[in-house]
């Protein structure tokens, strides 16, 4: 079993800026990639980025050029720099690790995220 736990949501003004955190423990060897999602009141669940152990991204288009995933795998820590924060980014964000593919194989309990006009 793998245990996530973010850290670092909150509120915000648009145009601002927060840091998201993903501890992961457990059996973290097995862990090759490590994303956010969000899901926004009435919405989906929705990738918001990807990172591999060898550090490959992938962003949604909507935040392309504002958000940064990085990981620090000697700390087992993932984050998610935001910029330029826009009111449609509020959203509760979770992390999740998958250990073969794309699909999510364990899910952190969320992080709310609002950024007000």
């Amino acid at each position: 079993q793998v245990q996530l736990v973010e850290s670092g949501g909150g509120l915000v003004q648009a145009g601002g800026s927060l840091r998201l955190s993903c501890a992961a423990s457990g059996r973290i060897l097995s862990i090759n990639v490590m994303a956010w999602y969000r899901q926004a009141p009435r919405k989906q669940r929705e990738l918001v980025a990807r990172i591999t152990r060898g550090g490959s991204t992938n962003y949604a288009d909507s935040v392309k050029g504002r958000f940064t995933i990085s990981r620090d795998n000697a700390k087992n820590t993932v984050y998610l720099q935001m910029n330029s924060l826009k009111p449609e980014d509020t959203a509760v964000y979770y992390c999740a690790a998958m250990s073969r593919g794309f699909s999510p194989d364990y899910w952190g309990q969320g992080t709310q995220v609002t950024v007000s006009s």
